[in-house]
């Protein structure tokens, strides 16, 4: 299937019945294809090319790229800086929102600007406790949580109405999005909690990593007797374990993260334990493909990013399909050019006028 692009990378796609968004990801998982997705690590920096350089590994490769929003409560650049400026190259981020740091009107103003910029995909989180990160002193906010966020942002674009009841002039076009984690107790509740996100606006999930596959068969299975897969797009999580000690640690440090011993001995049993947690991942995705009810895959290499094109070329999921790949932007590599004179002939931060100067001298 050839997803609809525009002409424009900066705009996005013409409207569609039956979508609520017009971004690619709605547009490949309601054609029935199997979308894949991944996480970009983001910058403890300010420099707008570190961004560009993290997007530019999954070229070609994913359906959308996830921006994180101070994940583990540590900070990080914003996650809707992120997707403005990925947006301004082509890409189709999904951004994320935890409540833990927002109140319902900065949320609410944060969506319509996210999606004046292009943002076509929200992913709707409560978040991490502030005692997660390195600075538990910080305020925790939790006006909302995932269920009414989703439930806000619904209103907001279906009703065209803020939460207070003033009408929205343009409301947001955007394809809502929430986290699963069928691999932490109570299990029997995980696919009731799922409903309840549907229920709330969730029209895609993303879930926690998979490590077991029995596992997360039985969840499914229990997915699929109550209708569910019918109402929302499932995309399971998979990624690379860097070692048999990585394994360990995560499996005792992260909550929900569920990791079985067999995983364990096969790294360590292994002569070299990254190659054989890329060969797992690529095991995992192969199977998750497979598995009815499932729509896609979310694949998490934090600081192993360079791992991902590998890991979905290699597994086969696409099926010779080609995601969409940013092609040469002259405009966007002149406003690239100029900046870098900028910052060459100074040491203080770059004035925006500045760079717009440079290219219009330049062109």
């Amino acid at each position: 299937m050839n997803v609809e692009t525009s002409a424009d990378i900066s705009a996005p796609l013409p409207p569609s019945p039956g979508h609520t968004s017009r971004g690619r990801l709605e547009r490949v998982l309601r054609a029935g294809e199997f979308a894949v997705t991944a996480e970009l690590n983001p910058p403890d920096s300010a420099d707008p090319n570190e961004v560009f350089e993290r997007g530019a590994i999954f070229d070609g490769w994913v359906d959308g790229i996830n921006a994180t929003d101070g994940s583990g409560a540590n900070c990080h650049m914003s996650s809707v800086s992120i997707c403005a400026l990925l947006t301004r190259v082509g890409y189709s981020p999904i951004m994320q929102i935890s409540c833990r740091d927002h109140n319902r009107i900065a949320i609410q103003g944060n969506v319509l600007g996210a999606a004046a910029m292009g943002v076509n995909n929200i992913l709707c989180l409560t978040g991490d406790g502030v005692q997660a990160g390195d600075q538990p002193g910080a305020k925790p906010v939790f006006d909302l949580d995932c269920m009414s966020l989703l439930r806000t942002i619904r209103q907001m674009r279906d009703e065209g109405r803020f939460l207070s009841g003033r009408k929205i002039t343009s409301p947001p076009q955007v394809f809502l999005g929430a986290a699963i984690n069928p691999f932490a107790p109570p299990y029997d509740f995980r696919p009731y909690r799922l409903a309840k996100k549907i229920d709330a606006g969730a029209q895609f999930v993303q879930s926690q990593y998979c490590f077991d596959i029995p596992m997360l068969e039985r969840y499914m299975t229990q997915v699929r007797d109550m209708g569910l897969d019918e109402k929302c797009f499932i995309m399971i999580g998979v990624g690379p374990l860097a070692s048999a000690r990585a394994a360990k640690w995560i499996r005792g440090n992260v909550p929900g993260i569920h990791i079985p011993d067999t995983i364990i001995d096969r790294l360590e049993g292994a002569e070299d334990q990254k190659l054989e947690g890329k060969k797992i991942c690529i095991e995992m995705l192969q199977q998750v493909h497979e598995m009815k009810g499932v729509s896609g895959a979310h694949v998490m290499a934090y600081r192993q990013e360079e791992l991902v094109a590998d890991i979905v070329y290699e597994s086969g999921v696409l099926k010779g399909r080609k995601p969409w790949k940013r092609e040469s932007n002259p405009d966007f590599e002149a406003v690239t050019d100029a900046v870098e004179t900028v910052r060459e002939q100074i040491n203080n931060p770059i004035d925006p006028a500045e760079a717009v100067a440079a290219v219009s001298e330049e062109q």
